[in-house]
């Protein structure tokens, strides 16, 4: 089971959070969140779903960041790479 597995229904509001409206003093910073990269994947995500609370929606410094996934193959590498040749 990974770390999104474990909160069950909780997903869906995480992901429905409206940045506009949410309690920036309710947020996780990033920048306090440490990775045990020693933990195999599984645990890894748990743990820092553990720490974040919301991986959806979390502060990095003063600013609110709203995480979305787009249901692709195209990997974040192929993004850039694309964004890249544009310029």
């Amino acid at each position: 089971m990974d770390g999104l597995q474990a909160y069950g229904q909780d997903i869906e509001a995480m992901k429905n959070i409206d940045i506009r409206t949410v309690d920036p003093a309710t947020l996780i910073d990033i920048d306090s969140v440490i990775i045990n990269k020693d933990l195999p994947k599984n645990e890894r995500i748990a743990d820092f779903i553990r720490q974040i609370g919301n991986p959806y929606c979390y502060k990095c410094g003063k600013i609110i960041v709203k995480v979305g996934f787009a249901n692709t193959d195209i990997t974040l590498d192929d993004r850039m790479e694309s964004y890249l040749r544009t310029l």
